[in-house]
């Protein structure tokens, strides 16, 4: 099955239907979120000791949340995640902006690409590989919602 962009998975609806466009986006932009989020022992890639890389998960229209150096985990802390503010993100933005998803924790990129002879864990690039997935099932429910 040929890959379809974005913008063909949605054409044929989108003028029907101009909200659908956006709720494709934002469904798809959550599916991509909640799978690099996906911890291992719940069936995805994101390591999780203390929950600390996955609690620095930030998102922004503007500009790609950088690493910061000094973020590290604190001994005997658990960290948390609260999707809530992720979501805003994505359900303030327009479908002119861009949306950037990414870890403050100092060791993100050693986690994601590997280092130290550690393997990569591949996390992010690996849940972004299957947008092309996500919108084309989410186009599907989109089309079902508006009856189309």
């Amino acid at each position: 099955m040929a890959k379809l962009s974005f913008a063909a998975s949605v054409s044929g609806f989108a003028e029907k239907v101009p909200e659908a466009i956006e709720a494709v986006r934002n469904l798809s932009a959550q599916d991509v979120v909640r799978e690099m989020q996906t911890i291992k022992r719940d069936g995805g890639l994101l390591p999780y000791d203390t929950g600390f890389l996955w609690g620095s998960l930030m998102a922004s229209t503007t500009a790609m949340p950088s690493i910061n150096p000094n973020a590290r985990p604190v001994d005997g802390q658990v960290y948390s995640f609260d999707f809530g503010p992720v979501e805003a993100v994505i359900l303030g933005a327009s479908l002119e902006d861009d949306l950037f998803f990414g870890y403050t924790a100092a060791y993100a990129g050693h986690q994601e690409y590997g280092a130290n002879g550690r393997a990569p864990a591949g996390f992010v690039r690996s849940a972004v590989q299957n947008w092309d997935v996500h919108v084309s099932r989410n186009a599907e429910k989109v089309k079902k919602a508006f009856g189309l």
